[in-house]
């Protein structure tokens, strides 16, 4: 369920406070389609309500609960990928160290 990334950006933007679509859309830049298809999944996980009003429906947050999730998810995704920065740099440090295995002929 958070496998998508519109889902995700969706999620992001919902924790500033309920968004119309019409918000959605202009923040995220994808298909209305393709946004509709993706809200539709959040709500029926329960991560997302939607609250029409007149012509125009809200999506917000089921809850605090899913706020506190996307803030400790960011958190193990930047140690992650701070860890395999620290792996790739050490890694090219170690390819430079190494001798140049065919030196140029002359």
């Amino acid at each position: 369920m958070l496998g998508h990334p519109v889902r995700i950006r969706v999620l992001e933007l919902l924790q500033d406070g309920p968004k119309p679509v019409h918000e959605l859309l202009g923040e995220i830049g994808v298909e209305a389609s393709n946004l509709s298809q993706q809200l539709a999944v959040l709500r029926r996980s329960g991560i997302v309500v939607s609250v029409r009003e007149r012509s125009t429906v809200r999506y917000a947050l089921a809850g605090g609960d899913v706020a506190d999730l996307l803030r400790t998810a960011r958190q193990i995704l930047t140690v992650m990928l701070a860890e395999r920065g620290e792996v790739l740099e050490q890694l090219r440090r170690a390819q430079e160290d190494e001798p140049d295995p065919l030196p140029a002929s002359r």
